[in-house]
């Protein structure tokens, strides 16, 4: 049944695209979203922890041992049901939009539909190709429907649209070219060791591929996914990316698409090439092997994005690199390789997705859409909570949300990945501290800049339009989501922790798993 969630979204992309009229495109992108997210609703009623489902398993390029190979595993489905919560709140908050609406549509349900295909293939091949099918539409939707920094108009915004556009697709399509050179290495690999090419991960997990050789495909794997998920150094696309794009691609850039990179990192690196993690034999700076590496880079994204977010004017900006942020928790949950870390990394991926496509939300739609600004200097004066209180409101509790607040779902994720890093890299602790500490001041000088400034003297405030239904329900939907896996985060953990320990993840526990 999962497999519709890829279905439905194509061919309700090609429906938008062919409906003769703009309401008729928004209300077939919403019932194709809604459909995707009960889909993974009734799987989720009906789902045994630790099994792994086969969805569709048929030849494809048999010559090449490639199949068309579906399955779902308990993390796969709690990202499913990530992207089908993004996904209906991000075309809520599309409501709006007038430009050339029906490809608008079509496009984010093409990239809707790759994002669903990446979280349910089972075969290397093919969660390649839908990973490059999701990267198409991001292009797209920020050239043709991005917004500018303030005070650009004509061609130098529409430059600096296409700027953000071609910078995300390079850095995507560089990644892309790393992933690829190690799924041909692979391939390769396992035809020499087995005497047969298979791409399917069961396969590949039993291939038994020479440490060495692990060793060399792990670091260019994972890095090829990681630029996606905006590890740092390779991060400079996310914030330019988020805060170009209109608002329901910022939602799944944030909420989606920057998973895409850490679940490839985890599905792909880190479950294939298990050894490659081991120590070395040597240290380079201290170093000794390639998990203290990114554990090192991960909580640097985590320092750095919050720090660089303290100080930014452009509120798209603020969140833009709190996403960064964030997202080295993630990293840094991975490399810890205990079971709480990676349950926490993975149920950070949740979370995150939830929040920052909230706070996307509240900037994008409800803020820049009714000021034309996203400058906290000017939005100050605006008084605006006073003038959309709604909008105010969500944002005090998605930033509680974001700094950790205990209830919200960011809380449980980021305390299993801490717990998981003091029993792995106890200095990071220090480092990751910070982080947090970064993050709740920029969140408080981000709602006092944008919402509670002091009012300009004698200036009249002037009204704006009110927050419309459909956004007031996506935000509901967002918030009830955060709020239901931090009051009660057994709806996903006792998803995510039995498939951590399923036979696919076998290599990692014969490593340094704790």
């Amino acid at each position: 049944m999962l497999a519709w969630t890829i279905y439905i979204s194509f061919l309700g992309a090609l429906a938008s695209r062919l409906s003769p009229s703009k309401s008729l495109a928004r209300v077939i992108a919403l019932l194709t979203a809604v459909t995707g997210l009960a889909i993974g609703l009734i799987t989720l009623h009906s789902w045994q922890p630790g099994e792994l489902v086969t969805i569709t398993r048929i030849g494809w390029i048999s010559r090449l041992g490639i199949e068309y190979h579906l399955a779902a595993d308990g993390i796969s489905l709690t990202l499913v049901l990530l992207t089908g919560l993004a996904a209906t709140a991000g075309i809520l908050f599309s409501w709006n939009i007038e430009k050339r609406t029906q490809e608008f549509f079509a496009f984010y349900l093409v990239l809707i539909g790759g994002v669903y295909g990446v979280f349910l293939s089972f075969d290397l091949f093919l969660l390649f190709v839908f990973y490059e099918i999701a990267i198409i539409p991001k292009y797209f939707l920020i050239a043709i429907w991005g917004s500018a920094k303030a005070g650009a108009t004509g061609e130098e915004a529409g430059s600096q649209r296409e700027y953000a556009a071609m910078k995300l697709a390079l850095y995507s399509f560089a990644g892309s070219a790393l992933v690829l050179a190690g799924m041909v290495a692979t391939w390769t690999a396992t035809g020499a060791a087995t005497g047969g090419h298979s791409m399917s991960f069961d396969a590949l997990v039993s291939a038994n591929l020479s440490t060495h050789l692990q060793m060399a495909l792990f670091p260019m794997v994972f890095v090829g996914f990681a630029v996606l998920a905006g590890m740092w150094p390779f991060h400079t696309w996310a914030p330019t990316g988020h805060a170009a794009a209109p608002t329901a691609a910022s939602m799944l850039l944030a909420g989606v698409v920057m998973k895409l990179g850490a679940y490839g990192c985890l599905r792909v690196a880190m479950m294939l090439f298990p050894a490659g993690m081991n120590p070395w034999e040597f240290h380079v700076l201290g170093l000794g092997s390639w998990r203290e590496v990114f554990a090192l880079l991960a909580v640097i994204g985590i320092v750095y994005g919050a720090s660089v977010a303290l100080v930014q004017r452009d509120f798209k900006f603020v969140i833009g690199y709190s996403s960064v942020s964030h997202m080295g928790f993630v990293l840094l949950g991975l490399m810890t390789l205990t079971q709480i870390g990676l349950d926490g990394a993975v149920l950070q991926m949740f979370s995150h997705g939830v929040i920052a496509g909230l706070l996307f939300a509240v900037v994008g739609r409800m803020v820049y859409d009714r000021t034309h600004t996203r400058d906290l200097n000017e939005l100050g004066p605006m008084q605006l909570g006073r003038v959309i209180p709604f909008a105010a409101v969500t944002f005090i509790l998605a930033g509680m949300a974001s700094i950790g607040l205990p209830g919200f779902s960011g809380f449980i994720a980021e305390f299993q990945v801490l717990v998981g890093a003091w029993q792995s890299f106890a200095w990071t602790i220090v480092i990751a501290g910070i982080g947090i500490l970064v993050g709740i001041a920029f969140t408080w000088r981000a709602l006092i800049k944008a919402f509670y400034g002091d009012p300009t003297p004698g200036a009249a405030q002037h009204a704006l339009p009110p927050i419309s239904f459909p956004e007031q329900l996506g935000a509901l939907l967002l918030l009830a989501s955060t709020l239901a896996v931090g009051l009660y985060p057994r709806i996903l953990t006792d998803l995510i922790l039995p498939a951590l320990n399923s036979p696919l993840f076998e290599g990692l526990r014969q490593g340094a798993w704790r």
